[in-house]
């Protein structure tokens, strides 16, 4: 089988993530940290476009990678227009989109403008992918509508590695993921949970924004009253209740730590406040387990449970108490983002699946 090498490319906003694979193998992967005194000069992520790709190209060469055996290029996707699931080519509307931030400013919309501008310096033929942002929306009409016209719901959620681990359950029981119907929950600093069927997330809630479950970071869904309340009381500024919902909730808000890890050992020393939270968050995961169960009328092939916090037995134990009934339930602790990318290149390099168009 031919030989593709292929450069993933994963922005974060204090880190820049990179590894490059040789068809499956990992030869190299570098977690770049940026350190606050880098990036305190840039007045917005785009600024920081320059700064980035020469840290990449840098550790690459210190790593005596030759850059031209690269015959793709995959970038983390940013906040661009919703779009259905897939690998879509970087093209002028793409870019344009990065650039512009549509739906927000996040390090991601970086990735897929490094990856356009890497391929196109080589000269070699090599191409530039985005695959599975954030913004993957295929939800189903009735999911969309909220409780008042002047509301949508959104699909933002973990759709890299939700479809990945969809995809690695699938082929471990010989069936393509567009056979299966899945719940899939992904336990990070954020939480999303979402209903797969035949290959489409039907439903999810909107992780980026704090719907959803408690998380290390998130406020999940709060009381609309109280919410309201607050707002008007005079007493918070638009800014710190956004933070309050997204950055400063969830086991932070309650805790004072966003370590999920730490929770579980403070819960062991026999911490009753965060025994307490800790159930709490899992408990809401198995709730809207619930739900996402009923949104596939019960016809539940499997539960997967991914992210960083699937790495605990107790918040997993929990879970699994709660929803077995539903459906066998699989453990992928982590997530890897990086070999995400990669595979879903390398599936477009082999013609097992072809590029979509942004427009």
């Amino acid at each position: 089988m031919e030989e593709q090498r292929i450069l993933a490319i994963n922005p974060g906003s204090t880190s820049t993530k990179i590894a490059v694979f040789k068809n499956e193998e990992a030869l190299f992967v570098k977690n770049i940290k940026h350190a606050n005194e880098d990036l305190v000069g840039f007045k917005a992520i785009a600024e920081q476009f320059s700064f980035r790709k020469d840290i990449i190209l840098k550790e690459l060469k210190d790593a005596d990678i030759d850059i031209n055996t690269i015959t793709a290029v995959v970038g983390r996707g940013g906040l661009v227009k919703p779009i259905e699931s897939g690998v879509y080519e970087v093209n002028e509307a793409l870019k344009a989109d990065l650039k512009k931030g549509i739906l927000g400013e996040h390090a991601s919309n970086l990735g897929g403008l490094i990856a356009a501008d890497i391929a196109n310096e080589l000269n070699n033929g090599a191409r530039a992918f985005i695959a599975d942002p954030v913004v993957v929306d295929e939800l189903q009409d009735v999911a969309r509508v909220s409780g008042h016209p002047n509301f949508q719901r959104l699909s933002i959620f973990h759709a890299l590695n939700q479809k990945a681990i969809a995809r690695t359950y699938a082929k471990s029981i010989d069936k393509k993921y567009e056979e299966l119907n899945l719940i899939i929950a992904h336990l990070g600093g954020g939480i999303s949970v979402g209903a797969h069927s035949n290959g489409r997330v039907i439903d999810v809630n909107n992780a980026l924004d704090g719907e959803g479950p408690l998380s290390p970071e998130r406020s999940g869904y709060l009381p609309n009253g109280q919410l309201v309340k607050m707002c008007f009381s005079g007493e918070y500024t638009l800014e710190q209740i956004k933070l309050m919902i997204k950055g400063d909730g969830g086991l932070v808000a309650h805790l004072g730590t966003n370590d999920a890890y730490e929770v579980e050992c403070r819960a062991k020393d026999g911490d009753a406040k965060a025994a307490l939270i800790q159930d709490a968050m899992a408990y809401q995961v198995g709730k809207e387990i619930g739900a996402a169960a009923a949104v596939l009328k019960g016809k539940v092939d499997g539960i997967l449970i991914t992210g960083g916090i699937a790495h605990s037995k107790v918040v997993c134990n929990y879970i699994k108490d709660m929803v077995s009934f539903i459906g066998n339930v699989h453990i992928y602790p982590g997530e890897d983002e990086m070999s995400a990318l990669a595979m879903n290149g390398l599936m477009v390099l082999r013609n097992e699946v072809a590029t979509k168009e942004y427009k």
